[in-house]
């Protein structure tokens, strides 16, 4: 069982924007993303490669999701540790693994500001787009934490929600994004794009370059494909 919080720690538990502990949104995760981000493996896959995994390298992926990413590098033969603050996330990854017959993977429940590691600090870690539940303060104790974990040397793989565009033209941009989503998924999830900007966390490239910066990585890769997601390509300093 978990500790008791501080009174103080942001807790990473308590929903903020879409409910992911709601066992119906977790069920339909993998196919309302599927409609703009492809089928897991056309994500996980290349990710996989660009880390350069290795049988028998370990893997800490924070805010696993579904476990598409975890599965995939346990089939590769690395020992994967997967943990996720919603336990009906966990459960729909349990299923995948044993439907997969993978074996290799740790779920736990647990975040950026409770996780901890059993064991040898580990090769690599992956978060993707789970790091925005957290407000700026915390995601610096969050990416401190886990910078713990890893090896020194070891690469960490950021994916979140990152805005790179001018302040002073938000509302066109939110709207016409809420827009694009509406077409191309649908109104649901348009209305959860709408609760990403109003009740979640996401933050600005400068400002999340900062703080991969503090927590002690060398970023070797920052791409903003989009002008509300950033991909960080990260190796622990010394």
């Amino acid at each position: 069982m978990m500790k008791t919080l501080p009174a103080w720690q942001f807790d990473e538990f308590k929903h903020c924007g879409v409910d992911y502990a709601d066992p119906a949104v977790a069920e339909g995760y993998d196919a309302q993303h599927a409609k703009f981000r492809g089928k897991p493996a056309s994500e996980s896959n290349p990710l996989l490669d660009l880390l350069g995994v290795q049988p028998g390298q370990t893997l800490l992926d924070i805010g696993c999701g579904t476990g598409s990413l975890a599965i995939q590098a346990a089939q590769r033969g690395v020992v994967v540790y997967a943990a996720d603050a919603s336990p009906a996330m966990l459960a729909v990854a349990q299923r995948k693994a044993k439907a997969a017959g993978v074996t290799g993977v740790t779920f736990v429940h647990g975040g950026f500001l409770t996780y901890k590691h059993q064991g040898a600090p580990v090769d690599l870690i992956t978060s993707t787009v789970a790091l925005h539940h957290l407000p700026d303060f915390w995601k610096l104790i969050g990416l401190q934490r886990i910078a713990g974990m890893l090896k020194d040397d070891g690469r960490f793989y950021l994916m979140d929600t990152v805005y790179s565009f001018d302040p002073r033209d938000h509302a066109r941009l939110i709207d016409e994004k809420v827009a694009w989503f509406d077409a191309q998924v649908n109104a649901s999830f348009a209305r959860e794009v709408e609760l990403s900007f109003s009740d979640e966390f996401g933050t600005y490239d400068w400002i999340m370059e900062g703080l991969l910066a503090r927590a002690g990585f060398v970023i070797e890769q920052a791409l903003y494909p989009d002008v509300m997601l950033g991909r960080y390509l990260c190796t622990k300093r010394k």
